[in-house]
């Protein structure tokens, strides 16, 4: 007979398999590989987002077999099962971009239909390419059962002619290949040396940095975020993450214990120290409205205003993921953020003890090292991602800004109805200093699907106009995007926002020091405009992307499908 602690750890997969009447489903079972001892022992679901479909996700398989390994060696029953991944760099620019987003929403959904019926006590999931992470944490926390998290790892760098390189460098060659900086072999040469093996793409882009939120979050364990994909350390982190698990069932730990509004200001806290992507806003939004915690764009600002940008990543800086790890990962910063008062140490973490505890015998970075910056000789004394609001966007918007591009732009409008129209003006030479590139019905419903920019923005740096323009959507950008850029304007221009009449040859003055975001037409022939635009037809009445436009909720709310109130 089961004692109380065996009822604890098995509370739900007990419910599957015990008893004469479970037979038929330990018949099934049996089939696949399990064994008479293995019914009495927790079962783990490992999530992995293993595919071929991206380089991000290619090795997750073998990370996979490792986790359930950990498991069992922990005397729990590992069962892995998969679930989807789409690749933004592949789709980058296509119709096809439409589903990257979305693809978070199905991720977040089938991890938790597959626990949910197969009645797992515990899971491990494995993500790799960007979406994969947030989805996974969406699905974890709804659940809420003991849980810890995996990233897949980061690739290493390209080279070509001793310059390193990423996925960036190729978008940014196509912008050179167009201004005939490069010729065709020059482009060939870097297209096909960028992305060396497996692992997510290499700078301080959105990959890495949800890995590293969610490490600062307590979700993953210490180093997580900063191993290699191919990698010793990557498969011992699989490993272990295996067996924490098992401890966390042991202590009835759950997300929500670890997933507190505390710990989402750490996570904040930590993507700002390293510039990281605009859609940690997004992403981060929708976790904490998966674990009911209350989180909104203004939290951004309120962290933003205490922390510094201190690191030299790419896409704005200089280093690689890969080299950062070669002096410590993140661990090194996250202590000297919690020395200087910027994070709650008290947050408990997947390792059953605190953040503090956690970091308690970190060491500094080396002494001669200058890709963390000193907290007196910041890159940017506060946050790289500004709030930005205003006649433009009256519910919010996000604009990465490092100070490398200045701090005000004021400029001229000219407005593309779509991504594809935008790049194929700037690769053509029609984009000159001072336009304010504007792109609308790219948002979470009116895409649908809310496709990232990397394709202009990358154009624009490979133009040399980066310093010269800026462009504004309510789309979103990757986490390779940098340069004079707002995104997720909100309310987006398909529900009627302002950004659905503007005009061109309208004056827009983005302003990051008094966050807002303006167009320089008056309110009265704001209100005429509006009264003479028109809804367009939707672009999908079926399939996925029309029930994902029906159900999204607005970009400043996270984009998020399961608020169905």
């Amino acid at each position: 007979m089961a004692n109380s602690k065996d009822k604890q750890t098995r509370k739900f997969s007990s419910q599957v398999v015990d008893g004469m009447e479970r037979a038929p489903s330990r018949a099934m079972l049996y089939a696949v590989g399990f064994e008479p001892d293995d019914f009495k022992k927790p079962q783990i679901g490992i999530a992995s987002t293993w595919s071929m479909v991206t380089p991000c996700n290619m090795h997750i398989n073998k990370l996979a077999d490792d986790a359930a390994k950990g498991v069992n060696k922990a005397m729990g029953k590992a069962v892995i099962f998969n679930t989807i991944t789409i690749s933004d760099g592949i789709s980058m620019g296509t119709e096809g971009m439409k589903y990257s987003l979305v693809s978070r929403e199905v991720i977040a959904d089938s991890i938790e239909t597959v626990v949910g019926c197969q009645g797992f006590d515990g899971i491990v999931a494995i993500g790799g390419c960007d979406k994969n992470m947030p989805g996974c944490l969406m699905a974890l926390s709804r659940l809420n059962r003991p849980s810890i998290f995996v990233y897949g790892g980061t690739i290493l760098p390209g080279c070509h002619n001793n310059k390193k390189l990423d996925v960036v460098s190729v978008f940014e060659a196509v912008g050179a290949r167009a201004n005939n900086k490069i010729d065709d072999a020059e482009l060939k040469a870097i297209e096909t040396k960028a992305i060396p093996g497996a692992g997510s793409c290499g700078g301080m882009y959105t990959a890495n940095t949800m890995a590293s939120a969610i490490e600062a979050l307590g979700m993953s364990l210490p180093n997580s975020s900063a191993q290699a994909a191919i990698s010793e350390d990557k498969r011992l982190d699989c490993e272990h993450a295996g067996a924490a698990v098992l401890a966390l069932l042991k202590k009835d730990i759950k997300p929500r214990d670890i997933m507190t509004k505390e710990a989402f200001e750490n996570a904040i806290t930590i993507v700002i120290a390293l510039g990281g992507s605009t859609n940690a806003v997004l992403h981060l939004l929708a976790m904490a409205n998966a674990t009911e915690v209350d989180l909104s764009l203004d939290d951004f600002t309120r962290i933003g205003a205490n922390v510094p940008m201190v690191a030299d990543l790419k896409p704005s800086g200089r280093y690689q993921m890969a080299e950062l790890i070669e002096i410590g990962g993140i661990q090194p910063l996250m202590k000297e953020l919690l020395d200087k008062g910027l994070l709650h140490g008290d947050c408990l973490t997947v390792t059953g003890k605190t953040l503090a505890e956690n970091l308690a015998d970190v060491k500094p970075y080396p002494e001669q090292q200058d890709m963390i910056r000193s907290f007196d000789n910041p890159i940017k004394k506060d946050s790289h991602l500004t709030i930005l609001y205003g006649n433009l966007a009256t519910e919010g918007s996000v604009a990465k800004i490092t100070g490398k591009e200045g701090l005000v732009f004021t400029g001229t409008a000219k407005v593309y109805e779509a991504e594809e129209q935008a790049l194929t003006s700037i690769l053509n030479g029609e984009i000159v200093k001072g336009d304010v590139i504007v792109i609308r019905y790219e948002g979470p419903q009116g895409g649908p699907g809310m496709r990232e920019m990397l394709s202009p923005t990358a154009a624009v740096m490979g133009k040399g106009l980066g310093n010269d323009v800026a462009l504004i959507t309510d789309g979103r950008f990757s986490g390779g995007t940098h340069g004079f850029v707002v995104g997720h304007i909100t309310p987006e221009a398909y529900v009627g926002g302002t950004l659905a009449i503007i005009k061109n040859g309208d004056k827009i003055t983005i302003d990051a020091e008094t966050k807002e975001l303006t167009l320089h037409v008056n309110d009265a022939e704001i209100s005429r405009r509006k009264m003479l635009w028109q809804q367009p037809s939707p672009r999908y009445t079926r399939g996925v992307l029309a029930k994902y436009a029906k159900l999204v909720s607005s970009a400043s709310k996270g984009a998020v499908t399961d608020n169905l109130d």
